[in-house]
């Protein structure tokens, strides 16, 4: 009864066509925002931000980076801890290389690298598909591990193949407490946000998605399937770029190859299946559900064997909860194999109609 337009009327193009036409929906992200940005940073702690909000943050990025190529454009990939992994050590050469460097504008080039790195791996969607291509944006992966393994340039010659930074600052504000971090990744993945959902909107975002529903009819329309695909990766790239950039400078602080490993492609594909393909808010449920999940297993797990009097060890909490993380993400795709985001929508219609049954 609370949630539907009525008595609101669209006078303009302008203001039918915004990202939340309906009232309800601004004054709700507001209210999100206000949270976000204020209140979280003075209530919560140190290992909420470390464990839980920064992960999820960068991750929500990476995947909506992943949700544009292969939720909008229907491109399967999995390579996207390659394209992390190249936006990670770009930014690291830029920083430590360059005296003077800013961390933004680092952070930024790591992810036009990465953006290149992209394009060059996505040029064989243009002749294959499907398993094909996945199989090919595989090969990415296995290029960049070894890449990154075997040429020590890129770890700047460092003998233990790891390499760190520290010191960092942007606009002369030191990012070294957990709430600067959390604030700085927080404003980042506001804009990119913002960006993708309002380039999905656009021409770009409708040639993604006409290459996606069925690439020969598009062809025929007039859209060019070359420019939309390697947009489609460039754009991804980039964005997953900043997204592993930021994962190894604020997340992890130092970091060597195996941090982004073929585990990270896979965690972010199942963000985007779990969260709901072709949905920027899907991105967000998907990360939310991956970071949460294994924490609350973690913890919930021991009590439930304490109410039975049984105590497990340390392996046995980690087992159970991969067996239980992976039951519950087949569970899931089979009720609902549109993810998270079908399940919002739907409750969203619902409330438009409540209390009146049709």
């Amino acid at each position: 009864m609370f949630y539907r337009e009525n008595g609101q009327f669209k006078t303009s193009y302008r203001k039918d066509q915004q990202i939340f036409p309906i009232l309800q929906d601004r004054i709700a992200i507001a209210l999100l925002l206000l949270v976000a940005f204020a209140l979280l940073p003075m209530l919560a702690s140190d290992y909420f931000f470390r464990a839980i909000l920064i992960p999820f943050l960068i991750f929500s990025l990476a995947a909506v980076g992943v949700n544009i190529l292969v939720g909008y454009c229907g491109q399967i990939s999995l390579g996207s801890g390659a394209f992390m992994a190249v936006g990670a050590y770009a930014a690291y050469n830029f920083f430590v290389r360059f005296e003077g460097m800013p961390l933004l504008l680092a952070l930024l080039m790591g992810g036009v690298c990465s953006m290149l790195f992209g394009v060059l791996f996505g040029l064989p969607s243009l002749r294959v598909k499907g398993l094909y291509l996945a199989v090919a944006t595989l090969a990415a992966q296995f290029f960049a591990d070894w890449m990154f393994l075997r040429i020590q340039w890129f770890t700047n010659y460092s003998p233990s193949g790891s390499v760190s930074v520290s010191n960092l600052q942007v606009f002369g504000l030191s990012l070294e407490s957990p709430v600067a971090k959390y604030l700085f990744c927080l404003s980042l993945l506001a804009v990119i946000a913002l960006l993708a959902k309002n380039l999905v909107r656009s021409a770009v975002g409708r040639e993604w998605m006409a290459i996606r529903d069925m690439d020969v009819a598009a062809a025929v329309i007039g859209i060019r399937p070359m420019y939309a695909k390697l947009t489609a990766f460039a754009v991804s790239s980039f964005i997953v770029g900043v997204a592993g950039a930021l994962w190894a400078f604020i997340y992890l602080g130092a970091w060597e190859p195996a941090a982004f490993s073929v585990d990270q492609s896979f965690r972010l594909l199942f963000m985007v299946i779990i969260g709901g393909l072709g949905s920027i808010m899907g991105s967000f449920f998907g990360a939310a559900f991956i970071v949460v999940l294994p924490i609350f297993l973690s913890q919930f797990l021991p009590a439930l064997a304490g109410l039975f009097g049984l105590e497990i060890s340390t392996a046995t909490v980690s087992h159970a909860e991969l067996m239980v993380f992976g039951g519950l993400i087949v569970w899931f795709l089979i009720v609902e194999p549109h993810g998270l985001a079908k399940l919002w929508s739907i409750g969203k219609q619902k409330l438009r109609l409540w209390p009146f049954p049709h």
